[in-house]
């Protein structure tokens, strides 16, 4: 089964440009309808955010995502499929059983929280553009992109170090500025 053309530079993660413009596109598209979603279910944006995260990770690094009819949908069965995975650790961890919703996971989110969600859209694109250059290319392009820190690190010709710093500088302002106007 030697097939070199197709054998990603980083085992488990698909570097086609195009594949890669796809998920930045869907990442902005989606990203606060998934986590508004996500948080419904979970009753926890930090959770929520994480499993956004994991679901992101997992379509990254999916062996075929030619064989896939709608990212989308594909996005938020995965992380239907992770919440409900987050919600059994849970049950397991407090040993003291959790209902999961009767309804099914994988279904969009009603009207309200798709506009409070593109709401939150809004204020992470404002975030992204009050970090520095370096900051927010370094979060482009391990978050959206996908990209390896080392690889970032060659591109910006900086240590690993620092593209790790600017990563979680850039998490840490988005996550402040999104949830900023959630606090009372």
């Amino acid at each position: 089964m030697d097939k070199p053309d197709s054998t990603p530079a980083h085992p488990g993660v698909n570097l086609d440009p195009a594949f890669a413009l796809r998920i930045t596109d869907l990442f902005r598209e989606h990203n606060r309808a998934l986590v508004a979603f996500l948080q419904c279910r979970l009753n926890s944006l930090s959770d929520a955010q994480e499993v956004a995260q994991e679901a992101y990770v997992r379509l990254v690094t999916m062996e075929r995502p030619e064989q896939v009819d709608s990212l989308r949908a594909y996005l938020f069965r995965v992380a239907s499929n992770l919440a409900v995975d987050r919600l059994r650790a849970r049950q397991v961890r407090a040993d003291n059983p959790i209902e999961v919703p009767d309804d099914d996971l994988h279904l969009a989110p009603i009207p309200e929280r798709h506009v409070h969600a593109t709401g939150q859209l809004q204020e992470l694109y404002k975030a992204l553009r009050e970090l520095p250059a370096k900051t927010g290319r370094a979060f482009v392009m391990h978050v959206i992109e996908g990209r390896e820190i080392s690889a970032i690190a060659r591109a910006m010709k900086i240590s690993e170090r620092m593209v790790r710093y600017h990563v979680a500088n850039a998490l840490a302002h988005c996550r402040a500025r999104v949830d900023e106007p959630e606090m009372p």
